[in-house]
């Protein structure tokens, strides 16, 4: 591979690296093509893209991004794929999770970068799986503003609407 291709690589790279939230760096070592091919498809049909890099190209493209990342150089070793998602942090978790129950042992996770923070090893793939989107967080947060409000109106509806029945409600629920 001449400089030239490489820089391209890199530079591709650090592209994806900018525009994907969350990143996961797999070991994929000792896979039989047949799985392999299981597990690319499985990130397709999800919508994960699933990249096999050079480690090095790797450690110079995650050097471009604005925040510190030698924690992942323990990540670095051996054969590295990496798993780009845009939108939902768990999503290659799951994804990972899921493949596994088919029996197979691999990939690994050797690390992840999600929204600037970093984690390493495979023991922290339950934890990553378990991490909420950014829709989920939302989601949560209305309901728990509408909260009050439907407590509000439950309490008019069930005083027949009246300004007796409201009152009547709120005495009852002070006792």
């Amino acid at each position: 591979m001449t400089r030239e291709e490489k820089e391209i690589i890199v530079r591709d790279l650090s592209e994806k690296l900018a525009q994907n939230s969350f990143v996961y760096i797999t070991d994929a070592s000792e896979l039989t093509v047949a799985t392999i091919n299981r597990f690319r498809r499985l990130c397709f049909d999800r919508g994960i893209e699933y990249k096999v890099y050079k480690n090095t190209l790797i450690r110079k493209a995650l050097d471009t991004l604005d925040t510190d990342t030698s924690a992942l150089d323990v990540a670095l070793k051996g054969s590295s794929g990496i798993l780009f998602e845009a939108t939902t942090g768990n999503a290659p978790a799951k994804l990972l999770l899921d493949f596994r129950k088919t029996g197979a042992k691999k990939p690994l996770l050797k690390g992840a970068y999600i929204d600037s923070s970093i984690y390493v090893g495979d023991d922290q793939l339950d934890a990553l799986s378990k991490i909420k989107s950014k829709e989920e967080l939302v989601g949560e947060i209305i309901g728990l503003l509408q909260s009050p409000a439907k407590n509000v109106i439950s309490a008019l509806q069930s005083g027949g609407n009246t300004l007796a029945g409201v009152l009547k409600t709120l005495s009852e629920r002070e006792q």
